[in-house]
């Protein structure tokens, strides 16, 4: 079965949220807090958003401790954190597409800030919609098989009779697609059956993929990439360049 995200490129991710543990709990406590806060609720079973970051934040190994306090804190009547979501849009160099997912509490600031990146890099930040009809919101759940000690047809099987969509072996990780509102049951499910993830998250999964010839291309758009995770405010960087 054909899957439709790029390990790749998740691995990237996962490598930079390890090189900077502290500040990718930060910021997923910082969508804890508007999980909560939007959902009304501090219990993910009555709660989908906040099940969906929690499932996040356990595949970054945050701490149930850290989870629970944070859910606390968001619940406490003191809290006066105040987030909003944004959604930026752009291109990189060579016309990559770029999504950018914020949570800030001042737009004044974040805007300025994400432009800056992308005219640093030699892109250009665009209007709301128009890199978005490219890429397909789905639920992404990666399995780290690098000892090779499961089965992919077993895996595959159970990935399907939890209600995924799709899936597909590359290499080391075994990744399952699922529609974005079937998330938490398939992951759930999988959980139930003794699964633990590499990568867990609804994301924005691109139709189709550049590659990048040119070296100062390439150098850019890794620099737009890193400015854009380092920006506190930035929750999520979705792009479709094949950096394999």
């Amino acid at each position: 079965m054909s899957g439709h995200s790029k390990w790749h490129n998740i691995q990237k991710t996962k490598g930079a949220a390890d090189a900077k543990r502290s500040a990718a709990f930060t910021k997923i406590a910082r969508e804890i807090i508007v999980a909560v806060k939007e959902g009304g609720s501090g219990d993910p079973n009555n709660n989908s958003r906040l099940a969906t970051v929690i499932a996040k934040a356990k595949a970054v190994n945050m701490p149930n401790d850290n989870i629970k306090r944070t859910i606390d804190k968001a619940l406490g009547s003191g809290n006066t954190d105040n987030y909003e979501s944004v959604t930026y849009e752009g291109y990189g160099p060579g016309g990559v597409a770029v999504i950018v997912e914020a949570l800030t509490d001042n737009r004044q600031r974040t805007a300025p800030e994400v432009r800056h990146a992308f005219d640093k890099c030699n892109g250009n930040l665009g209007a709301q919609g128009c890199v978005s009809w490219s890429f397909d919101k789905k639920g992404v759940l990666v399995i780290d098989n690098e000892e090779g000690e499961l089965d992919e047809d077993t895996v595959m099987m159970d990935a399907l009779d939890s209600g995924a969509a799709d899936f597909e072996a590359d290499g080391t990780a075994l990744e399952i697609t699922c529609d974005p509102d079937a998330f938490n049951d398939v992951v759930k499910a999988l959980e139930e059956k003794g699964y633990t993830f590499a990568s867990a998250e609804v994301e924005m999964v691109p139709q189709n993929y550049i590659q990048l010839s040119g070296e100062g291309d390439v150098k850019n758009m890794e620099k737009l990439i890193d400015m854009l995770e380092d920006n506190d405010d930035v929750q999520n960087v979705w792009h479709n360049w094949d950096n394999d």
